[in-house]
């Protein structure tokens, strides 16, 4: 895995990476779990448990789709990327299973509490994490192709109504 798109991605240089590590799979584990806490374990702890199962689940597709490059702006989403691209690196596709399982099983509890049954909760939880890393792969490839500003809010909001309708199950 090339250090150099990472270190753009989190606005800093290659030889600064470099300077603070004793090697480079050093500095590959901290990147990755600066990733895994930043993108993970901070968006599963940021749900705010108070509020019903729907809300929660509209709150954190939401968050995640949003926090994708609409075209206008540089932003989250672009590590993904970089990482799937590399999942051939023994330490990324341990990463990438391990924050994949946790996503997964937040997205699977979040459809069980609006009463799916778990293979069910689970297939839906799985159609939503695939829906986001493919609009991810079109906000990176073509972004030109996604709406823009106000717009790229309301398709947002439509893609997360899809995703959430589960009366016709």
């Amino acid at each position: 895995m090339a250090v150099e798109p990472l270190a753009k991605a989190l606005g800093t240089t290659k030889g600064s990476f470099y300077w603070h590590f004793t090697d480079r799979n050093a500095l590959l584990q901290a990147a990755l779990e600066l990733w895994e806490h930043r993108d993970t374990d901070r968006v599963i702890a940021a749900i705010d448990e108070s509020q019903d199962a729907m809300t929660r689940l509209r709150n954190l597709l939401t968050l995640a789709f949003s926090s994708l490059p609409d075209g206008s702006t540089e932003r989250p989403g672009t590590v993904e990327l970089a990482l799937q691209a590399n999942v051939s690196h023994p330490m990324v596709a341990a990463a990438l299973e391990r924050v994949t399982k946790r996503r997964l099983a937040q997205l699977t509890q979040l459809f069980q509490e609006l009463d799916l049954p778990r293979a069910r909760a689970r297939d839906r939880g799985l159609l939503a994490y695939t829906a986001f890393l493919g609009h991810a792969q079109l906000a990176h490839a073509t972004p030109d192709l996604l709406p823009k500003s106000r717009a790229f809010k309301t398709h947002v909001d439509q893609v997360v109504e899809a995703l959430v309708t589960v009366g016709s199950e």
